[in-house]
């Protein structure tokens, strides 16, 4: 049986690899002979990897799955304790290529190889983060969880959703994600490849 959380969790890294993939795209593409909506682009998609997985998705996981599944599989601690650190640093690592990408726009192609390596760095990070989740907790959680636990799970999840994986749509994103799916390439957009 899939519970709905598991799904929602899947839904919401896709979501997340789609936007990471169409970030590798633009920086390969570049800001050509329209920098700024290059730059107003690659902004709205850190502000929504900020927005959404950081600040809505990440503490589910740490404050609802991990805890439930440290107690019923403590042998999955390390793993725990570092996609736990993965969560604490990841706000700053958004800040980060937040500040390079602006440094990029603001003073010229000197910056654009700090931002282009930082921001290769972290979809590394990030895809790998994911693939851990996917392939270590996900499998554990759903043979060692209780149906109560499911219960609270599954409708802790289902709250706050990111629209991008079929959560609601909440109108005071729609200049965000307009932004981004006019530009930004597929998987995420309908701009040029």
């Amino acid at each position: 049986m899939t519970h709905s959380s598991l799904q929602i969790i899947r839904d919401e890294h896709a979501a997340v690899a789609a936007m990471l993939r169409s970030l590798v795209m633009m920086m390969e593409r570049g800001p050509g002979d329209a920098p700024e909506r290059f730059f107003d682009v690659l902004r709205a998609m850190l502000f929504y990897i900020d927005e959404f997985p950081e600040r809505r998705h990440h503490p589910k996981e740490s404050d609802l799955l991990f805890p439930r599944l440290a107690r019923v599989a403590p042998e999955l601690m390390p793993v725990i304790r570092q996609l736990e650190s993965d969560h604490m640093k990841g706000e700053g690592k958004v800040r980060e290529l937040q500040h390079l990408l602006l440094a990029w726009e603001l003073i010229g192609e000197t910056r654009r190889a700090a931002f282009t390596e930082a921001a290769q760095a972290y979809v590394g990070f990030y895809l790998e983060h994911m693939r851990t989740e996917e392939t270590q907790i996900l499998p554990a959680a759903q043979k060692a969880l209780t149906a109560e636990d499911w219960v609270q799970l599954d409708a802790a999840f289902q709250h706050e959703r990111d629209p991008l994986a079929g959560g609601l749509r909440d109108p005071c994103y729609d200049r965000l994600f307009t932004r981004i799916v006019l530009t930004a390439p597929a998987p995420i957009g309908v701009g040029a490849a």
